[in-house]
């Protein structure tokens, strides 16, 4: 089983991306555009030999994405916990790793990611998107990689507008404001995340 990755080990700034770590529900497969939008997300990732990392499970648009890529001749690396049941462990992928808590997931995740990308999902998917941002704006054992977010037919826009909000009320500086970049295709995003790297 995995151990915790120390905060040494999440600081270094990559020179490409060639891991991404990508937040997004279990759910929403029903609705064709996420779900194209997440087998767009994997062909590209396939396609530019660059390895999924995701929470592990075989339901929604998690099991679309994950599927696409390995179909396509990529990697995929599942971070599950062991606290959710068996059954929603995807059993296809390149590598699994059980985490102890989702906390422990979070930062696994984190340790070997180059880029971080959110697509439409809820509670947890925000909470890891978050997370990344918490932890991206500490200059010492922070994160050092970028942050984006694939904002499908327009899911994250009260999402993007709250954080201008907090940008004029003054809660969020706004050089923090800036740190999620957000694209609506997968190609506008990964420009977006490249060019946060230099």
């Amino acid at each position: 089983e995995a151990e915790m990755m120390e905060p040494e080990e999440i600081r270094k700034k990559p020179a490409r991306i060639r891991r991404v770590a990508v937040y997004l529900g279990a759910h929403g497969a029903e609705d064709r555009k996420y779900a194209d939008g997440a087998a767009t997300l994997g062909k590209f990732l396939a396609g530019h030999d660059m390895t999924l990392v995701y929470g592990g499970s075989n339901t929604g648009i998690m099991k679309i994405l994950a599927d696409t890529v390995i179909e396509n001749g990529g990697k995929a690396v599942g971070v599950f916990t062991r606290n959710l049941p068996e059954e929603l462990l995807h059993r296809g992928l390149t590598e699994t790793i059980i985490a102890r808590t989702l906390a422990e997931r979070k930062a696994l995740m984190l340790a070997r990611a180059d880029a971080v990308i959110a697509l439409p999902g809820s509670f947890g998917t925000w909470d890891e998107l978050f997370d990344a941002l918490a932890l991206r704006k500490i200059p010492r054992g922070g994160i050092h990689c970028p942050i984006g977010i694939l904002n499908l037919d327009g899911y994250y826009d009260h999402l993007l507008a709250f954080i201008e909000h907090s940008v004029r009320t003054g809660f969020t500086a706004p050089e923090y404001g800036k740190l999620l970049k957000s694209g609506r295709t997968v190609e506008e995003l990964f420009r977006l995340l490249a060019a946060g790297m230099e």
